[in-house]
């Protein structure tokens, strides 16, 4: 029976590795080293930080005596929070919310050069309201709120990675 069950769990790993099967890896990027300009109280920010920082080939500076040392300069422009009514009953209450995220963007190197010109970014939710659970709907704002910071941490994470060079020409900067 125990020699089953290794069997089983031989097959089990061979076969996933044969499929293609690996773990996500953090991305890899073409600059070493990435100035971040945030905006002061922004919500993304710590959380960008955080995953740049575990990137083990890139240095993230934060100080802005280290921006013109940096590879590139990722600019945040703006990082907007909405809730706005979405839906109203017939006795003209609130039924639904709409929740949106907005961040502008632009990745350059210090000499100016855009890597990725300004960019928007824009997520919505919606959220139904009900008077008598005002404190529950509060607490999955905060979790809609939070889903869509951590799907728009993604999406920069894939613009940043996509960029092929940092340089004048065309080829990729040497690693």
């Amino acid at each position: 029976m125990l020699g089953r069950r290794r069997l089983c769990l031989l097959w089990a790993a061979a076969a996933l590795s044969g499929c293609g099967f690996a773990l996500r890896q953090p991305p890899q990027f073409v600059f070493r080293s990435l100035y971040l300009q945030l905006p002061e109280g922004s919500t993304l920010g710590p959380q960008l930080v955080r995953a740049l920082r575990h990137s083990p080939a890139l240095r993230v500076l934060l100080q802005p005596s280290e921006r013109a040392t940096a590879d590139a300069i990722f600019e945040v422009r703006s990082e907007q929070r909405e809730k706005i009514v979405a839906g109203l009953n017939a006795a003209g209450q609130v039924r639904e919310f709409q929740l949106r995220l907005r961040l502008r963007f632009r990745l350059i190197t210090p000499q100016g050069r855009e890597l990725i010109p300004e960019t928007e970014l824009a997520l919505q939710r919606e959220i139904g309201f009900a008077e008598s659970a005002a404190l529950a709907k509060e607490e999955e704002e905060a979790l809609l709120y939070r889903d869509m910071r951590s799907d728009m941490l993604q999406q920069i994470l894939r613009r940043l990675a996509a960029v092929t060079s940092v340089q004048g020409g065309s080829s990729p900067l040497e690693r």
